[in-house]
């Protein structure tokens, strides 16, 4: 039997950094949204363990290790029944972009190993899988909107009854995580021990209106991330040229992210950023977490 379990990509709506902790990891309040890019991670036992990947052209393919160093193959390695398994992961979310595509592929893994094996764990038990693996895992399993806190492990889901309209532009060269933080921690010395909370977006999200999310909109990380990259603050004053409502980084970038008023504006703001932009991907949010596609 083979299990199928499609993830999807995250953009953080609001994140706001703290100053490190004394373990190293800087404290987050953030609100994060799940859109309709996919991962899509196939199970099935083998006699051996293996690990496949494939995708289109504008996902650095060469960037993705099919060795121990895999979050989905860890994942398998923390859980794993006895036996081998093949796993093939077919790629939509940008690598090394911001948008949690690696935490995305390690979520699915644990939902497909729990149900290739009819274990049929609880939620609970699952999202403390997820946390041992990485701090985004954790919302990869939930979806929808949801605020983490903590390192952003901790995840609480938001309701939030709109429908978002994205534009996304990923980037043909990573940046580093850890580069960004360390760029932020030079900027911001004094950054606060308690990161800011996300009450006005909170508020906005309730109020399904594009123009009030957008004022709202909010990524300690984007002032870092451009001062790495300054092309990535041209890119975002050429999306909100174009139309876009609100242009941000993703996370730690370099993938930037547009909210639009609907979905033919988002048409539009991807059509005209296409002229120049290798890769524009119009996107949806929020959609569920990891979830079963297929069993066969």
């Amino acid at each position: 039997m083979t299990i199928t379990v499609r993830a999807a990509a995250k953009i953080n709506l609001h994140l706001a950094v703290g100053a490190p902790r004394e373990d190293g990891f800087h404290p987050l309040d953030t609100v994060y949204q799940a859109i309709d890019l996919y991962d899509d991670l196939s199970l099935s036992a083998a006699d051996e363990d293996s690990l496949a990947v494939d995708g289109p052209p504008y996902v650095d393919l060469d960037g993705i290790p099919t060795d121990a160093s895999n979050i989905a193959v860890r994942a398998l390695a923390e859980v794993a029944c006895a036996g081998g398994h093949a796993m093939r992961i077919s790629k939509q979310i940008p690598v090394a972009g911001g948008m949690a595509g690696g935490s995305a592929d390690g979520a699915a893994a644990l939902l497909a190993h729990d149900r290739l094996h009819g274990l049929d764990q609880s939620d609970d038990v699952l999202l403390a899988q997820a946390a041992r693996l990485g701090s985004d895992v954790p919302f990869s399993l939930v979806g929808g909107t949801a605020r983490g806190r903590g390192r952003g492990e901790v995840v609480e889901p938001v309701e939030d009854a709109g429908t978002w309209w994205w534009v996304v532009v990923p980037s043909g060269t990573g940046l580093s995580t850890p580069a960004v933080y360390r760029h932020f921690d030079v900027l911001h010395p004094d950054a606060p021990s308690q990161p800011a909370e996300p009450t006005e977006l909170l508020a906005a999200l309730a109020t399904r209106e594009p123009v009030r999310l957008a004022r709202t909109l909010r990524n300690d990380l984007e002032e870092p991330a451009i001062d790495l990259r300054p092309e990535l603050g041209a890119l975002i004053e050429r999306g909100e040229r174009e139309g876009a409502l609100r242009g941000m980084v993703s996370g730690s970038g370099p993938t930037c992210v547009f909210l639009c008023e609907g979905r033919d504006e988002a048409m539009t703001v991807a059509a005209a950023l296409s002229a120049t932009y290798d890769v524009v991907l119009p996107a949806m949010g929020p959609v569920a977490g990891a979830h079963v596609v297929t069993t066969g």
